[in-house]
């Protein structure tokens, strides 16, 4: 759902896609091929809030700041599932891993990958191209040539996906059975694995 609050609605581009089970509240813009999963929560109630191009945002994610802040996910950024980014900037093309939390006025750098899970506490400084990991979050090492090629592959998928959810995701009832000719999913989309090989 799409809320206005305190005469700010947010502004969406139509090519991007904001599940109906997300919440995106007040002063948020989003611009081209954004993928905003359900669950997610963008409040831009206390400071405006940009996913610039490419941007997803993934399913239980929630992205706010304290007030008076304003901050901004750049391009191809990459949230994964439940984390929460409170008043930090993300670099382009970064990673934020699954259940990583990322608090006020930290910087994270431009294609920089931060692990599953870590904690990075305010105001920390993540250069460009560091791997960051634990709790609290250390800088292990650069990220290279073939983990950032990685990243932006997986990326690419969800630059695909709201395109593809605006041709097909549908609200439904559910089938009672499985249908006798039910297909798996073939190779609609390269996997990461298939990728590395290359």
């Amino acid at each position: 759902m799409i809320y206005s609050f305190k005469g700010y609605t947010p502004v969406v581009h139509e090519s991007s896609f904001v599940h109906p089970l997300a919440a995106v509240t007040g002063n948020v813009i989003i611009g081209k091929n954004c993928y905003v999963g359900p669950g997610a929560a963008i409040r831009g109630d206390w400071g405006q809030i940009i996913l610039e191009d490419g941007v997803n945002v993934q399913e239980n994610c929630t992205v706010h700041m304290f007030p008076g802040k304003s901050i901004t996910l750049k391009e191809s950024a990459h949230v994964g599932h439940g984390a929460i980014i409170h008043g930090a900037n993300l670099g382009r093309n970064c990673l934020i891993g699954m259940n990583t939390v990322i608090m006020d006025d930290a910087e994270i750098g431009d294609e920089s990958i931060v692990g599953a899970m870590a904690f990075v506490k305010a105001e920390t400084k993540i250069p460009n191209r560091s791997l960051v990991v634990g709790n609290p979050a250390k800088v292990i090492k650069q990220v290279s040539d073939e983990m950032i090629a990685w990243k932006t592959k997986g990326t690419q998928l969800y630059q695909q996906l709201p395109a593809d959810c605006h041709e097909s995701l549908k609200a439904v009832e559910p089938l009672r059975e499985v249908p006798e000719n039910m297909k798996i999913q073939e190779g609609a989309y390269d996997t990461l694995r298939d990728f590395l090989k290359k």
